[in-house]
């Protein structure tokens, strides 16, 4: 591309009235945080948006960049010329040439300086001629163009934007506190992080891991998972949680038809109990209602009763068929159909529980040291850290 800056306009980050400056900032930070690899890039900010100027940076790379920061509802990429209407034609031609996907057009021309002699509906039309002129292959569309170059004449230059480039829309990572998520190697978990995150949320993961019965791999996958994650916010801390005993102790100790609700009753504990050592304030999960014997709304009321901390569930009112089409577009779905079990596949029942009953679920548990259980695992957690230089083998160890 041939732009000189983009431009990168705020969501609903511009409706928070008294509040909207600390989201600005935040959201410049993880623009900066985001673009640091790109070293000339000049960052400024304005009170409706960011303006970045390229300096002989490739547009497309740092625009790869911002379309996955949360936070931003659109980037229009743009030059500057001079205020004379031979450069603005030559600009606006500069422009049209480089969307050869375009078929239809459109000028958009306005006069910041009201003594600047050509009105803008005549520069309308006199850059409109200048493109039609020159580029054969595009047409006029005054109402759905495929292209619409917008012109601002200045006092002193005149600033033509060419195609608007969607953003990933949201709040700014981190202007809404830190969830705990619970992690699988599925489908489902990974599009829950990415929609959290959309909200502004820090999330951290909790993945619950049983070998022998769970291999390096299936650990692979979701540390996979954690990276492609990573590309939406900050670095990503991902804490692997051994879950072999428990699971064990679950098979010996509880009717067969219950397994599932007392593992998950586990896991949420042992989740709330990691995401008080981290500062969490909510729990997340891929659930979606209905979609496995865990998921009705008597098993979810049974697991949720062993927490006090709020519950997030992004995916409860999709279908497969929704969430798939997300993880598709974050590029998680070909990692999470990797046919690696995950300890949510070991000691299945044939038959589980799916309307299971709080007071029995209790009751069984009474056959198991559920605290002793909890605090095991908590202890045995490994940390990994995920930012933005870690290599495929090289991942931190957060002490």
């Amino acid at each position: 591309m041939i732009y000189d800056y983009l431009v990168v306009r705020f969501g609903e980050i511009t409706l928070k009235g008294k509040n909207k400056k600390q989201f600005v900032v935040k959201l410049e930070n993880d623009v900066r945080d985001k673009l640091r690899k790109f070293a000339s890039l000049e960052i400024k900010r304005h009170f409706d948006d960011l303006e970045i100027k390229l300096n002989n940076e490739t547009a497309d790379d740092v625009l790869a960049v911002l379309k996955k920061v949360f936070g931003i509802q659109n980037i229009w990429p743009a030059i500057k010329v001079g205020t004379d209407i031979e450069d603005i034609r030559e600009g606006v031609l500069r422009i049209a040439n480089q969307e050869k996907s375009a078929e239809t057009f459109k000028i958009a021309a306005r006069r910041k300086d009201k003594r600047y002699p050509i009105h803008g509906s005549e520069l309308n039309q006199d850059l409109g001629g200048t493109v039609l002129e020159h580029c054969d292959w595009l047409h006029v569309d005054v109402h759905d163009p495929d292209l619409r170059i917008r012109v601002d004449v200045g006092y002193h230059e005149t600033h033509i934007y060419g195609k608007e480039v969607q953003g990933a829309g949201g709040l700014p990572v981190g202007a809404s506190g830190k969830v705990m998520l619970l992690l699988s190697g599925g489908i489902d978990s990974p599009v829950a992080a990415y929609l959290v995150a959309k909200r502004g949320a820090i999330v951290e993961a909790v993945h619950f891991q049983s070998p022998p019965y769970t291999s390096d791999r299936a650990k692979q996958k979701v540390i996979d998972l954690a990276k492609k994650l990573r590309e939406f916010g900050g670095k990503f801390v991902l804490h692997l949680v051994p879950f072999t005993e428990a699971q064990v102790a679950i098979r010996d100790a509880v009717p067969e038809d219950y397994r599932i609700t007392i593992m998950r009753r586990l896991m949420f504990r042992i989740a709330e109990e990691q995401a008080a050592r981290r500062g969490a304030l909510a729990l997340a999960t891929g659930e979606s209602l209905g979609q496995v014997a865990s998921q009705t709304l008597e098993s979810m009321n049974t697991i949720n009763a062993v927490t006090n901390l709020p519950i997030l569930r992004p995916l409860i009112t999709m279908d497969k068929i929704d969430i798939a089409k997300i993880a598709k577009e974050i590029d998680t779905y070909e990692i999470s159909i990797r046919p690696y079990e995950d300890c949510c596949t070991i000691f299945l029942p044939k038959a589980p529980r799916t309307r299971p009953d709080r007071n029995h679920a209790a009751r069984f548990e009474q056959k198991l040291d559920v605290d002793a259980l909890v605090r095991e695992a908590v202890d045995g957690i490994e940390t990994i850290v995920i930012d933005e230089d870690a290599q495929e083998d090289a991942l931190s160890q957060l002490l």
